[in-house]
């Protein structure tokens, strides 16, 4: 539900192509840490309008997907 705008940002982040953005891509196969993964968390944030309360660890983008929606639900 989310995945297009984390992917999106993953990207814009990273600099690689938002193609190569898959659901089981790991943030750190991605080149993302724990600090980029709060920054990454606070553009999303603003990206689609809710707050987000990271509370468990996240591995994968589908992860990262399911968290939100869990707690947009």
């Amino acid at each position: 539900m989310y995945f297009n705008s984390i992917a999106k940002i993953v990207a814009e982040r990273t600099g690689c192509n938002i193609s190569d953005v898959k659901p089981d891509s790991k943030f750190t196969e991605l080149g993302i840490d724990s600090l980029d993964t709060v920054e990454l968390l606070m553009n999303l944030e603003d990206e689609l309008g809710i707050e987000i309360e990271l509370d468990r660890k996240v591995e994968t983008i589908d992860d990262l997907d399911k968290f939100i929606q869990s707690k947009q639900g």
